[in-house]
């Protein structure tokens, strides 16, 4: 079984590696690094100074989302933040551009009291949420989006962007720089395959940076579900299994290492992020299915392959990340509680 799309080792050999080689290439793409600095310190400054709009929506808004491309975990955080809401008897509606449809059917397969609306305009999308009953609005990767204002602003960071070069892109993974902390209302650190003391020592460095709530929060794959059968089990069930991880998404890696956590003997097929999966893909997976003892899948991956598996072909089981809260959860939980409880008085 071979491993299938490399781009996203070509980012990480960028962005991480202190070869020298790797090095003569950030400086190579350092103009174009400084065109994307420019471009988005000045979009900041039109928003800031009213030369672009800035649009008020109709419920209470909770926007999500991180200042590097690739896999921070902002979506599960999001999912957690729709069913915080959805325990407490809030309708959400969570918004997303709806790129590449697959983020859509997670959000609706997770959380389906909720009303998910896809628009690349969140005002227009915010507006179909309310229609649909919703009573919160949680704005999925959306802390570039500044023509809208939010009432919470949470920015998500992982602590495996520790290893990565401070740069802008394409030099670096940074979509913004640090200077968009000033924006956060909330951070929260993200660890997937770091350990829990960087996740921590990244914590620390922000609060001296910013004066707003920090949490700290573990990413792992702790719950396994059949893509057909919807049946769960253990992750734990894996260890000492013949396993193949396969998926489509920006932190294959990290996918990766968690699943090979659980003790199984790993093989590895990745294809690029949002990848839509061809009859020969699903053919290739079926077959990896019979050889091992299980394939294991992404939910962004699931959502997609949930309704062409071969019957004949053994099911895949779809890794379901556990959130676990190793500091401040109650501090993002009462943030979020703000947004939708009213002021005394008014």
């Amino acid at each position: 079984m071979s491993r299938r799309g490399d781009a996203h080792r070509v980012m990480r050999w960028l962005w991480t590696s202190r070869r020298p080689d790797a090095r003569l290439a950030r400086l190579a793409l350092l103009p174009a690094s400084g065109l994307w600095r420019l471009a988005m310190d000045s979009r900041r400054l039109a928003y800031r100074r009213g030369w672009l709009a800035v649009h008020d929506l109709p419920l209470p808004s909770v926007a999500v989302g991180n200042l590097t491309v690739g896999g921070s975990g902002k979506t599960p955080l999001a999912i957690w933040i729709a069913r915080h809401y959805v325990g407490r008897g809030v309708r959400p509606g969570v918004l997303l551009r709806g790129y590449g449809g697959d983020e859509t059917l997670v959000h609706q397969h997770s959380v389906p009291e909720a009303v998910v609306v896809a628009d690349p305009d969140r005002a227009a999308g915010a507006e179909r949420a309310l229609a649909g009953g919703a009573q919160v609005l949680v704005l999925d990767d959306a802390y570039q989006r500044l023509d809208v204002h939010r009432d919470l602003n949470i920015l998500v960071m992982s602590a495996e962007t520790t290893r990565a070069v401070r740069w802008p892109l394409p030099a670096g993974p940074w979509r913004e720089g640090w200077n968009a902390l000033d924006r956060a209302d909330a951070v929260i650190v993200t660890r997937k395959r770091a350990t829990a003391a960087a996740a921590h020592a990244l914590a620390r460095e922000l609060e001296g940076r910013v004066r707003v709530p920090i949490a700290v929060a573990h990413l792992e794959l702790g719950t396994l579900e059949g893509l057909v059968s919807g049946i769960r089990r253990s992750a734990s069930t894996l260890a000492g299994k013949r396993v193949v991880a396969a998926s489509g998404i920006a932190d294959p890696d990290a996918f990766v290492a968690q699943t090979k956590a659980t003790g199984a003997a790993v093989q590895v097929a990745t294809w690029k992020d949002h990848h839509e999966y061809r009859p020969e893909d699903v053919a290739w997976l079926a077959h990896a299915a019979r050889r091992a003892d299980h394939v294991v899948i992404t939910q962004k991956d699931a959502v997609k392959l949930r309704d062409r598996w071969p019957a004949a072909a053994p099911e895949p089981l779809v890794a379901l990340l556990d959130l676990h809260w190793e500091e401040g959860g109650d501090r993002i939980a009462a943030v979020l509680d703000a947004v939708v409880t009213p002021v005394d008085g008014l």
